[in-house]
């Protein structure tokens, strides 16, 4: 399964039928039940109905995954709207304003294995659904360290995700890898891809030296940016390398700062000198990191009480505001617990 999502603009009710019957039928692919598959209808239905009733449209992004043994759908809506201030009381069964997301929401919410919603006044409105093959399936707990979820979308059009990420884990820390290959499409694909089995297969922890050895095998490919934080659990240090526009931004309460990435296009050109930036590995901080598939002028403290959601809304509010939709988009959001 791609790690992808795919997108819809939904500005039209005569969209809603066509995104029913394809999710439908993804779910039925993955191993949903039919029954499983028409709960999965009733909350894409609820959804998008929503986003045409009260936000004049919006976007949808789905994807099939695996998580924790578990096949899943999952799916994000994003919408401009007029956006609420109370989302407890609007998930409620029943409820229902001309100035909300209306009916309906508490019934994704109980079809649903997880269901979250972050929204302001005037800003609009985020939902996130997972929807697990077995309807009982409880969530496990969240883990010690790193949680995280990235959302990474096409250039509109293309099949292929020029982008790519992947992150390690060990008894002594974990690998965080975000790239980007040159343009977008197959070429693109290739060298992100190529780069991301060569930091799988490395034994070296530091990341400068990682980007040396990226480089000196991806030289037959178009090339790519990157960038990779390392965090040392014993040291309680991230260490972070990169080259080219990958936009890394970690944040330790309401401060936050972004690592500048050296000039340079890995398998084509790169530093001769190449340093690490060290920086204290603590509880509860925010690392977020980016393609230039969207714009790096945003600050989380500009949305009201984002940093108490999880992951996954993190990312899909900071790609609400700031996809440029003229290339790939891929963003990491991790929280330290």
């Amino acid at each position: 399964m791609d790690n992808t999502f795919s997108t819809y603009k939904i500005d039209d009710r005569s969209l809603i039928a066509f995104i029913k019957r394809e999710i439908h039928n993804l779910a039925l692919q993955i191993g949903f039940t039919p029954h499983r598959a028409a709960e999965t209808d009733i909350i894409v239905a609820e959804l998008t109905s929503n986003l045409i009733k009260y936000a004049n449209g919006g976007e949808l992004l789905y994807r099939a995954h695996v998580e924790d043994e578990q096949n899943q759908i999952e799916i994000y809506c994003l919408d401009n709207g007029i956006g609420f201030e109370n989302v407890a009381k609007i998930m409620n069964d029943g409820y229902s304003s001309s100035n909300t997301l209306g009916h309906g929401l508490g019934s994704i919410k109980r079809l649903s294995n997880d269901f979250q919603i972050y929204s302001m006044k005037n800003w609009g409105c985020v939902q996130y659904v997972k929807i697990c093959e077995k309807p009982d399936f409880q969530l496990p707990p969240l883990k010690t360290g790193l949680n995280y979820t990235t959302i990474a979308v096409n250039y509109p059009g293309e099949i292929f995700c020029g982008d790519g990420y992947y992150v390690k884990h060990s008894n002594k820390g974990f690998q965080i890898f975000v790239g980007d290959g040159l343009g977008h499409g197959e070429n693109a694909n290739e060298a992100a891809q190529l780069a991301i089995k060569i930091f799988r297969q490395t034994i070296t922890l530091d990341p400068a030296e990682i980007l040396r050895e990226i480089h000196s095998k991806v030289k037959k490919t178009r090339g790519l940016v990157a960038t990779i934080a390392s965090v040392d659990y014993k040291a309680e240090v991230w260490t972070v390398c990169g080259i080219g526009n990958i936009n890394t931004r970690i944040y330790n309460g309401l401060e936050n700062k972004t690592y500048t990435p050296y000039n340079g296009i890995l398998g084509h050109n790169i530093p001769r000198t190449l340093n690490n930036t060290i920086v204290p590995y603590k509880k509860h901080q925010i690392i977020i990191m980016h393609s230039d598939g969207l714009r790096t002028r945003w600050n989380l403290n500009d949305m009201t009480s984002i940093f108490k959601h999880n992951p996954g809304i993190i990312a899909a509010s900071l790609l609400k505001e700031n996809i440029r939709g003229t290339d790939d988009a891929t963003i990491l959001a991790g929280k330290i617990n």
